[in-house]
């Protein structure tokens, strides 16, 4: 074995940087030498002056370099060191500028005056208070941060997330650690309990420690939650427990999951339903969230409205058109309802007349006075639902106003909205969760409204809200049914609801437009090529940008994945820009298409928000992304919150709808293949739907109409007296 060699320098430039892994090639000056140095190494910075461990190695493209394992960090002592060091966005405040003149003023005593006599820097003309101040808590948080780092790079962390960590929990992060690892995977987001249990492995916790069972039990409902399940059945949930900590289904290893579920019971933290010859396990926040929701409804159906329509008169109305406006009977039926019950649920599928329906019932609305509001999950939501309807739409995070201080809604229980009519679109694509939050904050004596396709793909999040409200039958629903005739000239409209009855959707109708098509291919390797004929020639035939367009497809892994197309996309659609950083394999540029993957109240961007790269600062480590309302800006350290858009999941898509989308459908997406995940495909596309792959993928889609069968009992929960409701 060939003995660790070591060599000294100081870091020139970087060739190559993720900042999720750490791994880093950069160019070492060593003297009058400089070496190219590879491998995954702590956060390193240009000017830094390191002592790397390692052995030269060959490449046969990039020839001799150091392959480095270790690596000690010294700060600079020369100037041109310190210049790029300070210059290198680490501290805040100091950017090349100011670090040129902070140096030029105090030569290599720079550093010393920062730490023991910051005070002298107002000697630095353009440096105010404020930015002295600045300066000087970032360098105390650089040093903290420094031991913090590799304490936790010890345990096998990667740069971003000990700096992930280290931000949520500052100087109590090592202490934090020490008393409980498990916790990590509880409190943060993006921790699952792998990340957690290696921490706590290399730490010598026991593979049977309390604590470790009761974290794995907790994530298994963490898993359950993201398929969908509020409720985990108990032998399943053992099973799952011991499989994901590795430990053998022996006696004594079921009595200790089953001592850690009493013990979280004994807590709070999970609840215990039988139903039946079957029992059930859930965490608090699901039960509590999903009875909230039932106890909420039943009190808003057991309160009389205060709001006394003539009925009679505007049934009549609504029968005679109006402005070229013609409602049919559901429709009629539909308003009705709203203006008679305290909640009615609409649902219905493309070209039924949702939107119609609401606009005359707000028009009803506004000459009887009475205050409505109008909102969606999504801002894509609220913003289709404002350019149908011509008044203003909400996002229901925004209608309950997030306070970023206290982390909580605003409007709640005992802050109830301002509002008589509350009607939300886009109804099916709200979880539990949400939907607890909203109907805290509605008032007894409103009215609700939910309007959405029952058949599309069931919430991204945990719970089945919509569906489960239908199927208690106590709440008053309409379902429109009849495709109004401008609707029936689209292929679009056609083959959604012909992919609804199970039915093939077809290329061609005499006098439809030639909306839809289908290119059969049997190879997904022949996809990118497909994309790329269809982003130079096929959208510009239909007068369709390529930014109007998305590529929406079943899975995220695969040939025929997100991940793979978006990479295959953006170097063909944006091969080149003026600033790009790299972050856990993904090469973000300015001018690419990225979508935000978890709810930041924060930021007030949400799980699915779209969005364009503008700028990208590699000098303040920050970049921005303009959401179409307003732009964000990202710390490096946050760009885990990003994926590249080009081509989303249909999950993701929901609420959505674009100029053009692309649908490739494989036999590899078998496990995921449904009807209503088709359906919900092409629903999303306005003027042009492209289907790519495999007649008997679309055939084992159309066959599986029976989805996956998410644990709720909300329709349960609402088909039975609760005392505690009204």
């Amino acid at each position: 074995m060939n003995e660790q060699q070591k060599i000294n320098g100081t870091i020139d430039r970087f060739l190559y940087q993720d900042l999720e892994s750490g791994y880093v090639i950069f160019v070492l000056g060593t003297g009058s030498e400089k070496a190219t140095v590879r491998g995954k190494l702590p956060p390193l910075h240009e000017g830094q002056e390191v002592e790397v461990g390692g052995q030269w190695v060959y490449d046969p493209k990039y020839g001799r370099q150091f392959e480095a394992s270790q690596c000690k960090l010294h700060l600079p002592t020369t100037t041109s060191g310190l210049k790029k060091f300070l210059g290198s966005g680490l501290i805040k405040g100091i950017g090349k500028v100011y670090a040129e003149k902070m140096v030029n003023r105090f030569g290599e005593d720079v550093l010393k005056v920062i730490d023991k006599n910051p005070t002298r820097l107002s000697e630095i003309s353009g440096l105010g208070p404020r930015r002295v101040e600045t300066i000087i808590s970032g360098w105390q948080e650089h040093k903290e941060i420094a031991d913090v780092m590799v304490f936790l790079q010890d345990k096998g962390l990667s740069p971003s997330l000990a700096g992930r960590i280290y931000k949520k929990y500052k100087h109590n992060t090592v202490p934090f650690i020490l008393q409980n690892p498990y916790r990590l995977a509880e409190e943060m987001w993006g921790i699952g309990f792998k990340t957690a249990d290696e921490i706590a492995q290399k730490m010598g916790w026991r593979v049977d420690a309390p604590q470790r069972i009761m974290a794995g039990i907790l994530f298994a409902f963490v898993q359950g939650m993201s398929r969908g399940h509020l409720y985990l059945e108990v032998q399943d949930l053992k099973k799952e427990v011991l499989s994901l900590l590795a430990l053998e289904e022996t006696e004594e290893h079921l009595k200790q999951v089953k001592g850690a579920l009493t013990r979280l019971y004994e807590e709070r933290k999970v609840t215990f339903l039988s139903r039946g010859d079957n029992h059930y396990f859930a965490s608090m926040r699901c039960y509590t969230s999903e009875k909230g929701v039932a106890q909420k409804l039943q009190a808003l159906l057991a309160q009389p409205s205060p709001y006394q329509f003539d009925i009679n008169r505007y049934y009549k109305e609504l029968n005679v058109p109006t402005d070229s406006l013609v409602l049919n009977e559901k429709q009629i039926k539909g308003i009705i309802s709203a203006l008679s019950e305290k909640c009615t649920i609409i649902t219905g599928g493309p070209g039924t007349g949702k939107t119609t329906l609401i606009k005359k019932l707000l028009t009803i609305l506004e000459k009887s006075r009475v205050r409505y509001k109008l909102a969606a999950p999504t801002g894509r939501a609220a913003k289709r639902i404002t350019e149908g309807t011509g008044r203003s739409a909400a996002t229901i995070h925004r209608l309950l106003d997030f306070d970023p201080i206290t982390r909580r809604f605003k409007h709640n229980e005992i802050h109830a909205l301002n509002v008589d009519f509350l009607i939300i679109d886009e109804a099916s694509m709200i979880d539990i969760f949400l939907a607890h939050s909203l109907l805290k904050a509605m008032p007894l004596n409103a009215h609700l409204v939910l309007i959405g396709d029952i058949d599309q793909l069931p919430a991204v999040g945990a719970g089945n809200f919509l569906h489960d409200c239908i199927a208690s039958g106590t709440i008053p629903t309409i379902r429109l049914t009849d495709v109004f005739r401008q609707a029936q000239g689209s292929l679009i409209i056609t083959n959604a609801h012909r992919v609804n009855r199970g039915e093939f959707p077809t290329s061609f109708i005499p006098g439809a437009r030639r909306d839809f098509t289908f290119i059969k291919d049997s190879n997904p390797q022949n996809l990118i090529g497909h994309l790329k004929k269809i982003y130079t020639s096929t959208l510009q035939s239909h007068n369709i940008l390529p930014s109007q367009s998305i590529v929406l497809t079943p899975m995220n892994r695969g040939s025929a994945g997100t991940q793979l197309i978006n990479h295959q996309l953006q170097g063909f659609l944006n091969p080149q820009a003026p600033a790009q950083v790299m972050f856990n394999g993904i090469t973000f540029r300015e001018g690419d298409r990225v979508m935000q993957i978890r709810n930041n109240y924060d930021k007030f961007v949400f799980n699915g928000d779209c969005g364009c790269i503008e700028s990208i600062n590699t000098n303040d480590r920050q970049l921005q992304v303009n959401f179409g309302h307003r732009t964000v800006t990202y710390e490096f350290s946050e760009l885990y919150e990003l994926v590249l858009a080009y081509a989303i999941s249909i999950h993701k898509s929901q609420g959505s709808e674009y100029p053009a989308v692309i649908v490739p459908i494989y036999i590899q997406h078998f496990t995921l293949l449904q009807r209503n995940l088709l359906y919900t495909a092409i629903t999303r596309a306005k003027r042009l739907c492209i289907l790519i792959g495999e007649t008997r993928a679309i055939g084992m889609a159309l066959n599986n109409d029976k989805g996956i069968k998410r644990n709720t009992f909300l329709h349960e929960f609402l088909a039975t007296p609760d005392e505690s409701a009204g």
